[in-house]
């Protein structure tokens, strides 16, 4: 059985540009003063660690290469040394972690959200489907075996990032899976207000048709950081505004006051008779659809580069390493 009420914490932070294991002690940290607060799930923004791609928005391809091959050295290896200390951390506080990374799978980068549930088992390992736009030069794509709602002791918890959630059918699957706690995760520090905005609309509207609560954690970068990703002004102002770190109702009701500038920690008590009230009037996969007239068919097969040749002997696949145990 599941708890009624789950304390839910969103976070808006800034990472260290500089350095993986600057921005993991920050997500660290920042664990540890949710669980003064008696936080039971946490979510972090998008591919916070090492840090989001930002330098891709501004610069032309061909001048990315120093900066991506930088990112490269920083990402995530999954598992590896920065998945273990964040999994150490959530048992520890017996919490629910939701945090994004830069996951480097051999020459791909890819974004990925993970979950770690409150014994600190990394129970679900998803990439992004499909890279927005500047996204594409940076990061390869994903599949649909990880458009999954984990079970876990604070509730049945869905994710996906940004722009996949203009994707209807990608929420349509996780709401099939009656997902309670949807945590959504953003960059932050991009485009500008008009970006908080449509991000405001789009979590209001997945809360109400899915009938859950919905986490979202947005990253911050300072006026320091954005005098580093570039010293044109025109550009800058493409790393201001964006931010809108928030929990929201299965009646689309932000139950505390977002965040939408500075580093900081939402906190919320998610009451599960909320969902029982919106669903009783609307379930959008339940007596509210019409399957018969219209479903979604889903591929959950894992992507695979080879498949061997029928009546062949199968070798056994390359098993992925951590090179050197680093990241």
């Amino acid at each position: 059985m599941h708890k009624k009420i789950v304390r839910a914490a969103a976070v808006q932070i800034s990472p260290d540009l500089e350095s993986l294991d600057g921005t993991l002690s920050k997500v660290l940290k920042m664990i540890d003063q949710a669980a003064e607060q008696g936080v039971e799930l946490i979510v972090f923004p998008e591919t916070f660690l090492p840090y989001y791609p930002y330098f891709s928005f501004i610069e032309a391809p061909a001048k990315q290469g120093k900066a991506h091959l930088r990112l490269y050295e920083q990402a995530v290896h999954v598992p590896g040394k920065t998945t273990q200390a964040i999994a150490d951390k959530a048992k520890e506080h017996h919490m629910v972690v939701v945090v994004g990374v830069n996951e480097r799978a051999y020459g791909t980068l890819f974004n990925t959200q993970l979950i770690f549930n409150d014994e600190g088992e990394l129970v679900l390992k998803r990439r992004k489907i499909t890279p927005t736009y500047h996204e594409r030069m940076i990061w390869g794509q994903g599949d649909a075996s990880g458009l999954k709602v984990v079970e876990t002791a604070k509730g049945r918890i869905g994710a996906l990032a940004c722009w996949e959630h203009y994707n209807p059918l990608a929420r349509y699957c996780l709401m099939t899976q009656h997902e309670q706690i949807h945590c959504s995760q953003f960059p932050g520090s991009l485009v500008g207000p008009v970006f908080a905005e449509q991000m405001d609309v789009t979590i209001r509207h997945h809360a109400l048709e899915s009938g859950c609560f919905v986490v979202n954690s947005t990253g911050w970068l300072t006026e320091e950081q954005i005098a580093r990703i570039t010293t044109d002004p025109e550009l800058q102002k493409r790393f201001r505004g964006g931010c809108h770190t928030a929990i929201v109702s299965p009646e689309g009701k932000h139950l505390v006051p977002p965040i939408v500038e500075g580093e900081g920690l939402l906190i919320a008590d998610l009451d599960f008779s909320l969902i029982d009230k919106r669903k009783r009037m609307m379930d959008s996969v339940g007596h509210y659809a019409r399957p018969e007239l219209l479903s979604l068919k889903i591929n959950r097969e894992v992507s695979q580069y080879i498949s061997p040749m029928a009546g062949l002997r199968e070798s056994p696949e390359p098993q992925e390493s951590v090179p050197g145990g680093i990241n």
